[in-house]
């Protein structure tokens, strides 16, 4: 069975022989842009089952990339970062479930295990789960003070935590953490950059590049500390 795509392309649909039966129940997990881009999808071609979609936060799906510029800078709010509006869900009938975790899989018995929440039945089941920042092990790095930026509810953190006057240091120089600290300096706190790469986006863009960037942030008052890594 094929969806139709646009109007010159089809997309197959594997093993969904009676895709649009009644009863038959999509479960995505992970609601994020691709959780929720696919649970739209779906209902965009037609599937008429139920689309269950699992987030392991509290905040209806969003999009990331603006949490470490326009939103940690407050020059946004969490509607300008979502990918639907609110009452989106409920009227396509996509059962949209926040603050639980997909905990197991039993794909013989086509069963999810939600934390909180227990069993879920699936037909089909989407794993849209993503990534997780990889964590600081210095010893510290559990203070109260220390914030990684992965959600809304961590730039929420990291904003309240802010004021005039404030010193950070931003640990990590690739794409999230120097909008950081542009972010940041744009609000005139004091900011410095740590990067264990001598060049800024040595691998990604190659020393020219990552040179120029290192110049822009070190001209918007930045410092940078490069080819250095942080112990404690």
């Amino acid at each position: 069975m094929t969806a139709r795509l646009g109007s010159d392309r089809t997309l197959p649909l594997h093993g969904a022989r009676n895709f649009g039966a009644v009863g038959l129940r999509f479960v995505i997990a992970g609601a994020g842009l691709a959780g929720a881009k696919a649970a739209e999808s779906l209902r965009g071609w037609g599937f008429d089952g139920e689309v269950v979609l699992v987030g392991e936060e509290e905040a209806r799906p969003y999009e990331r990339p603006g949490l470490s510029k326009a939103y940690l800078q407050g020059r946004a709010d969490f509607d300008n970062l979502a990918v639907h509006p609110a009452s989106y869900y409920a009227d396509h009938n996509i059962e949209l479930i926040t603050g639980s975790s997909l905990a197991a899989i039993d794909p013989r018995a086509k069963r999810v295990t939600l934390r909180p929440g227990g069993d879920l039945r699936y037909d089909q089941l989407l794993l849209a789960t993503g990534a997780s920042p990889r964590p600081l092990r210095a010893p510290g790095s559990g203070l109260g003070n220390v914030f990684s930026l992965r959600t809304v509810a961590d730039a929420d953190q990291i904003r309240a935590a802010l004021h005039p006057g404030a010193r950070v240091v931003v640990i990590g120089a690739g794409w999230t953490g120097s909008e950081v600290a542009a972010s940041l300096r744009r609000g005139g706190l004091d900011v410095a950059l740590v990067s264990r790469s001598p060049v800024l986006f040595r691998r990604l863009l190659g020393p020219q590049v990552g040179t120029v960037f290192a110049q822009v942030h070190a001209d918007n008052g930045a410092r940078l500390h490069l080819g250095r890594r942080v112990v404690a």
